[in-house]
């Protein structure tokens, strides 16, 4: 396993379900995207899966994915993350995307893949070997007690602790548009890397194009941050 800081683990998992469970949230982990697509279109339904999670452009298993669902005390779904591991085979993620970027865009909008592009930054021609890709995320149920909360810093790191144990992940890359990102939610979600015009997508018609900054923590990273001192963590749920 590429997590071997176990207590650290166990020290955030503690602190995490008291949180969760002072918010009456109930977290799910499953494998079957075909049963995630469901959720999907219960919880959210204008909202189509993205191309990086649909069986039907891949095969999904329980070693090469996995996903996170959240229910409230009464049942709704308010909370969905996924997550999946990346083909990079010997190459770095910058080779990958440079390749298949086009398989990561926006589900609800008309891309214009012949302006669009990917600009490889630094970090991402480094990063090799179990590459997994976060996507997905959403918080959604009562916007009113969960704004502000910091709930959803908990939940980020939670995904992180995921793709450690369930994937056995090396690094995790995701790509944040430039407005949430610029606002300082990619550190709210646990990323403590992140290269900006990472992906720049156009729509058709439109002459301004959509932003995105890619988002990374190595297996290191991840360890330093679940070992936050307990009252760290309750911190961010304050």
């Amino acid at each position: 396993m590429a997590f071997h800081g176990i207590g650290a683990a166990d020290k955030f998992e503690a602190a995490s379900s008291d949180i969760f469970n002072r918010f009456g949230i109930r977290l799910t982990l499953g494998h079957d995207f075909d049963e995630y697509r469901e959720y999907v279109a219960e919880a959210r339904p204008d909202h189509a899966v993205g191309d990086p999670f649909r069986t039907d452009l891949h095969r999904l298993h329980n070693r090469n994915a996995v996903w996170v669902i959240g229910r409230d005390e009464t049942g709704q779904i308010m909370h969905t993350q996924a997550l999946r591991v990346l083909p990079t085979a010997s190459g770095s993620v910058a080779d990958y995307f440079r390749a298949k970027f086009h398989g990561f865009s926006p589900s609800e909008m008309d891309i214009d893949y012949e302006r669009s592009r990917y600009r490889a930054g630094p970090g991402a021609k480094r990063i090799k070997g179990k590459v997994v890709y976060s996507g997905e995320t959403w918080i959604g149920g009562d916007k009113s007690r969960y704004r502000g909360s910091g709930l959803s810093s908990i939940l980020g790191r939670y995904a992180l602790l995921t793709a450690l144990r369930e994937l056995d992940a090396n690094y995790v890359v995701g790509f944040m548009i430039k407005p949430v990102a610029y606002k300082g939610f990619c550190l709210r979600m646990g990323f403590m890397h992140a290269e900006p015009l990472a992906l720049r997508w156009y729509v058709h018609g439109k002459p301004d194009p959509m932003e995105t900054v890619m988002v990374y923590m190595s297996d290191e990273d991840i360890r330093f941050l679940l070992d936050l001192p307990t009252s760290e963590v309750e911190a961010l749920a304050a």
